[in-house]
């Protein structure tokens, strides 16, 4: 489960309406007969349309500055492993976004007339994507680069050359570029994973919108990084303040297994992934303690989504954890060739 939480987009100013992003929201219903497109919803209504959430979004500003975020957008992405629990994806997708967003208020600590934040204090609404496309951010895009910029190069000596700007043998290099596109070590379907090519399988995910202000556009809740929770002394009390991500990301995995009955494996735990960028000889270690079907599956995982990122790892750390992991990779290959595990 990887969850993100972003505020309105920066630019010189915030932007005073919500439409362009609510108009994102609308591009997979492009082409599509009305029953067939996907709705916008919140916690007690579906079928709500976009002119109805820019509207909505847009009149819970009060007195906020043009430096100030209106919104904020969370996007929960379930990996393939929790997706292939849901019997019905949408109508699974959105009950788990009702109790997420019970998650997402009870992390705020902070009270509204003397009393805890409840679902009903916020404005939000929320829509499910079943497409998802490469990015240059994405790994497969990054280690074949090398090879994207090598094919390049020969379709402009190519073009050149059929131009007679250069001379040269324009098939020999077309069968440079044909080996190059199967050389490189991301494919898909027989291609070379590019950057704008959708991602094959079930890539449903939730985006939601929801407004900086509470539902009574008086009080602001943000979930910002600038208001992380902390402790203050007030009136001689120590009391938290702030918006408790841990907590959130946390509660959102706990609150997924339960309504799914998911068995997640440590390897896409939150805490896991928090320990392998912070402290790797600790993540690595508790990797090692698995019992050996776990272990594989967990080799499995971080294979697929691009773990071990080492380079993001401070040196000292990032070498001491490549010769665990090395160690661990040997260990579980052996275990995966001599016992049964169907993974």
């Amino acid at each position: 489960m990887y969850i993100t939480i972003t505020p309105q987009k920066l630019g010189g100013n915030y932007s005073q309406s919500s439409g362009d992003f609510v108009g994102y929201l609308e591009k997979e219903n492009q082409g599509l007969e009305q029953e067939e497109m996907e709705h916008f919803f919140n916690q007690y209504e579906d079928k709500i349309s976009s002119e109805e959430v820019v509207k909505d979004i847009d009149g819970n500003g009060a007195k906020l500055k043009k430096t100030e975020a209106k919104f904020y957008s969370i996007t929960v992405s379930p990996s393939k492993y929790e997706l292939s629990r849901l019997q019905n994806s949408s109508e699974d997708l959105k009950r788990y976004t009702r109790e997420l967003m019970k998650d997402y208020v009870a992390s705020f600590n902070r009270e509204i007339n003397g009393r805890p934040i409840t679902i009903d204090d916020i404005k939000y609404y929320a829509k499910i994507e079943y497409q998802r496309t490469f990015k240059g951010t994405d790994w497969q895009i990054k280690e074949n680069q090398p090879y994207a910029t090598k094919i390049l190069q020969l379709k402009t000596e190519i073009r050149n050359i059929e131009e007679g700007r250069a001379e040269g043998n324009s098939k020999l290099l077309q069968k440079k570029i044909d080996r190059l596109e199967k050389e490189a070590p991301h494919q898909q379907e027989g291609k070379r994973i590019v950057q704008g090519m959708p991602k094959a399988g079930d890539q449903s995910h939730i985006h939601i919108i929801v407004s900086r202000k509470d539902a009574s556009n008086t009080f602001s809740l943000s979930p910002g990084s600038k208001h992380k929770a902390s402790e203050v002394e007030m009136h001689g009390k120590t009391i938290k303040r702030g918006f408790d991500r841990d907590q959130f990301f946390e509660r959102a995995e706990k609150t997924f297994d339960r309504t799914f009955g998911y068995q997640r494996n440590f390897a896409e735990t939150y805490k896991a992934r928090k320990d392998f960028v912070k402290n790797p000889k600790i993540y690595f270690a508790s990797l090692m303690k698995l019992p050996t079907n776990e272990k594989a599956i967990a080799f499995k995982m971080m294979k697929e989504s691009g773990v071990p990122m080492l380079p993001s790892i401070p040196v000292s750390q990032a070498q001491l954890a490549m010769k665990v992991f090395n160690r661990l990779r040997r260990g579980v290959e052996v275990a995966i060739k001599s016992s049964s595990i169907g993974i």
